[in-house]
């Protein structure tokens, strides 16, 4: 009785409720345990309270609807926004509020007329702006190139980053040469790699225009967004490419130009078309990428030695387990592309493709003081950094999942600079060679004395 009387009802209410079941006729409902109110000898129980609200709502308010307003369609033709606007315009559902009882009916009407017009008027104006939001987003536009936006746009279209890493290898081979070191021709082999960097990613975007307009990576890129034309990126690539060419022919020998001319070729007229055709892209692309630290290496030279071959291999090793990671969270975005990746065609093959190498890079430090190009510090040490990067690739083999992969590709931007660092502070410095050299000298003097009479 307690719990009926805390949720009992006004009388008024009650009252007209009551009125409704005797005109209605309805049998009495007793209840002894909870009840609302008492009208004569009936106990009205809290369902059916309910049910009489909901009847006497609807029956008195035939107009009351849900408000709904149609979805969006996003491939809707251009030529159909004014019907689209009209039809939104037309969708104004009136939901006439609920009235106290104590009201009088005049009262109640005036005041839901005065909010329908409101409503109305609210909600009119409020579709206008979003009605010529849309219209504006949908209309095509002229894009206008401005001069201080021409530095960014030409960053992204030779990108940036990836040219000031192949400039970092290039360094690193250039480093890593038995010679003394020139700060001249060092400069001057940095700036024509950039050069010839920034000329082969430029005519990589512009062979894929069409099809990087289809990714999430890459739909922002300067040509497919028309923030310049075709014809202004195929200039900054031959104003880029050339002299790149020609200053490290010229300035530095004819051996680096010729690799970096090679380079541009691989990637541009190799790599790029393969990326359609065939997985073997990624051995190519692994080839181009290992090319700037043996540029390094014969700009410092002037030959093609081991140790040139030697930084070559690292490179070439490390692409995999960076790329085959970094692909695999991209394989939706690759296959709308229409690219043929390995993450996408040949799963299984990507996952052991990545593991071999991430191993390969232990052997391959190995080798470094065996060709007499760093002292036998340099395995050692390198060798925690090789063993987690081996340890996360087995995690993507085994476990072929996102967060696997994930890690993986992040390890490999922070194991190439440090490896690459520990290799140039194991590096066997000029003297110590010269010394060895003289020392075989020496002995060889000897033992031709000791064999003459």
């Amino acid at each position: 009785m307690s719990a009926a009387r805390r949720c009992r009802p006004p009388r008024a209410l009650a009252g007209l409720f009551a009125l409704r079941l005797r005109n209605t006729g309805v049998q009495q409902i007793r209840c002894p345990c909870v009840h609302l109110c008492r009208v004569g000898d009936r106990l009205i129980t809290f369902q059916y309270f309910n049910f009489l609200k909901r009847m006497y709502v609807t029956q008195y308010n035939k107009d009351l609807s849900q408000q709904a307003k149609p979805k969006s369609n996003s491939t809707v033709s251009p030529f159909h926004e004014l019907q689209q606007l009209d039809q939104e315009r037309k969708v104004v559902c009136k939901i006439s509020p609920i009235s106290p009882v104590h009201q009088s009916w005049s009262e109640t009407s005036s005041r839901s007329e005065l909010r329908e017009t409101k409503s109305a008027a609210e909600t009119e104006d409020s579709l206008t702006p979003v009605g010529a939001e849309f219209k504006e987003d949908r209309q095509w536009k002229e894009m206008k190139l401005r001069l201080d936006d021409l530095p960014g746009i030409l960053a992204r279209l030779s990108k940036i980053k990836l040219t000031a890493l192949v400039v970092s290898t290039a360094s690193a081979g250039f480093a890593m040469a038995p010679v003394p070191f020139e700060l001249t021709c060092f400069l001057l082999a940095s700036l024509g790699t950039g050069l010839a960097s920034c000329a082969a990613n430029s005519i990589n975007q512009f062979f894929e225009v069409p099809f990087d307009s289809n990714m999430n990576r890459t739909k922002n890129r300067p040509l497919v967004r028309g923030q310049i034309s075709p014809l202004l990126a195929v200039c900054f690539a031959a104003c880029c490419g050339i002299p790149g060419i020609v200053l490290l022919t010229l300035a530095v020998n004819p051996l680096t130009g010729a690799l970096g001319a090679l380079n541009i070729f691989l990637y541009t007229c190799c790599y790029t078309p393969l990326k359609r055709m065939s997985i073997a892209n990624t051995w190519v692309g692994a080839v181009v990428g290992a090319i700037p630290p043996v540029m390094g290496w014969t700009a410092a030279t002037g030959s093609l030695d081991a140790g040139a071959l030697l930084l070559g291999g690292i490179l070439y090793s490390w692409q995999f387990p960076h790329f085959n990671a970094l692909s695999w969270g991209l394989r939706e975005d690759y296959s709308r592309g229409g690219y043929c990746m390995m993450s996408v065609t040949h799963p299984g093959l990507c996952r052991r493709v990545a593991l071999r190498h991430c191993l390969a890079l232990i052997g391959l430090s190995t080798v470094a003081p065996v060709l007499d190009i760093t002292t036998w510090t340099f395995p050692i040490i390198s060798l925690p950094i090789n063993l987690y990067i081996s340890y996360l690739g087995f995690r993507f083999y085994r476990d072929a999942d996102r967060s696997s992969s994930r890690k993986l590709f992040f390890c490999s931007l922070w194991h190439l600079p440090m490896l690459l660092l520990v290799m140039f502070t194991c590096k066997k410095s000029v003297l110590e060679k010269e010394d060895k050299g003289d020392l075989l000298g020496e002995s060889h003097d000897r033992a031709m004395e000791i064999r003459l009479p």
